[in-house]
């Protein structure tokens, strides 16, 4: 249990309640329902009055609850390879079982049937791989955007073109869902978006502060409605509610890790099943990971009403996940400066290069550019077969010891 609560976790889980009761109540209804990538141009399908379903949410479920391990064999099985992303063959052998923790989490007996298949390839081919996989399975259609990849400055000619593919998305979502296109709806629920990104990036700069009033594990569950309820008012409330929270945590000096030593930044995946662990692990040794890529890449504060289209664009093209290494750097260099960063962690997730800086030497030129040390940490999202208790809480032990003679947290001992 924590020492230090947060009070708007309570209305997390309510609101993640209402959200599968609305999925179960739409395939009892007949309302049409698509599945979306967490990175997917959600804005477009609500404009269609679409309710909607996110995979990747439920793959992070089968790792927090560790399912994950009796899934993933029987995907490979079906020809899935060990080595890809363990979100899908965690859910693909989930589906193949004919099994989900939304069961007992939600009272769900199955996921959701989709009318339709959208994705977008700005976080990863494997995307577009595990809908077709439904796609094949089910007979329904699949459609989505092809992003240009790892791209340096984002150009007028990228944007254009990602817009242009939005636009094209247009028809074929009137023929599925039955729903004429009306851009005055499109831009009010871009315009919820932007405010729920905004607060929810309001929230997570709060941890800007010494001690920081959160820290990335409590991120890891509090980015729950910024994924699967963008565009809608009750994500917007949320961070409202959120952001006040944090900011009176400041003012009080509440620590979400008391007697905070040292500043870490986390970048990559969160290790879903040892969350815990690793949590009780820093804060055994007092330092806070305050800031990460993974919360802030759903701080879409760039989204315009007055452009849907092309913000939508903009926004879902230039995720840092999508970015080269040049671009990252300055990032984390940025990151680093704002949130008084003492060391990096990187997670080489094993089965998700997308998110994994770590294989060309990025960690160690960021280390030789800023004085600020770097550990590489192996693991995964999901598959604990990649990652090691012991080794971890060996590596993780030592990069303490040396933020303890170079960091700028102070205490040594």
């Amino acid at each position: 249990m924590p020492q230090n609560p947060i009070r708007a976790t309570a209305v997390f889980k309510q609101l993640m309640k209402a959200h599968y009761a609305e999925l179960a109540g739409a395939a009892s209804s007949g309302r049409k329902l698509a599945w979306c990538t967490s990175m997917g141009q959600v804005e477009l399908l609500r404009a269609f009055g679409l309710a909607i379903y996110f995979p990747e949410n439920h793959g992070a479920l089968l790792g927090a609850t560790r399912r994950c391990m009796d899934y993933i064999p029987v995907a490979n099985g079906a020809g899935y390879s060990p080595e890809i992303c363990s979100y899908l063959t965690s859910d693909v052998g989930a589906y193949l079982k004919g099994e989900t923790p939304l069961k007992e989490s939600y009272g769900m007996e199955k996921v959701p049937r989709p009318d339709v298949l959208f994705y977008n390839t700005n976080q990863c081919r494997e995307l577009v791989d595990w809908f077709m996989f439904y796609h094949r399975r089910l007979g329904v259609p699949c459609i989505g955007i092809n992003t240009p990849r790892h791209i340096d400055q984002l150009t007028k000619e990228h944007v254009e073109s990602v817009a242009a593919q939005e636009r094209a998305l247009v028809g074929p979502l009137e023929d599925i869902s039955g729903v004429g296109f009306d851009e005055g709806r499109l831009s009010d629920i871009v315009a919820l978006s932007r405010d729920a990104s905004v607060l929810w990036k309001r929230a997570l700069e709060y941890a800007r502060a010494r001690p920081s009033p959160m820290t990335f594990w409590d991120g890891t569950i509090h980015m729950g409605p910024i994924v699967v309820m963008r565009g809608l008012t009750e994500a917007v409330d949320y961070y409202r509610a959120l952001s006040t929270e944090m900011g009176e945590r400041v003012k009080a000096g509440v620590a979400a890790v008391p007697g905070e030593r040292f500043r870490i930044f986390w970048d990559g995946m969160p290790v879903w099943g040892r969350i815990r662990m690793l949590s009780e692990l820093f804060e055994k040794h007092r330092v806070s990971v305050v800031a990460s890529t993974y919360c802030n890449t759903w701080a879409l504060d760039g989204l315009d009403p007055s452009r849907p289209f092309e913000s939508m664009a903009s926004e879902y093209t230039g995720l840092h996940i999508n970015r080269n290494d040049e671009r990252k750097m300055d990032y984390f260099k940025r990151m680093a400066k704002d949130y008084s960063i003492d060391g990096f962690v990187f997670h080489n997730a094993r089965t998700c290069p997308a998110t994994s800086n770590t294989d060309f030497g990025l960690p160690t030129r960021l280390e030789e550019d800023t004085g600020i040390p770097a550990l590489v940490l192996d693991g995964d999202l999901c598959d604990l077969r990649c990652f090691s208790d012991d080794q971890a809480r060996t590596a993780i032990e030592a990069f303490i010891e040396q933020l303890g003679g170079v960091g700028s947290g102070g205490d040594p001992r």
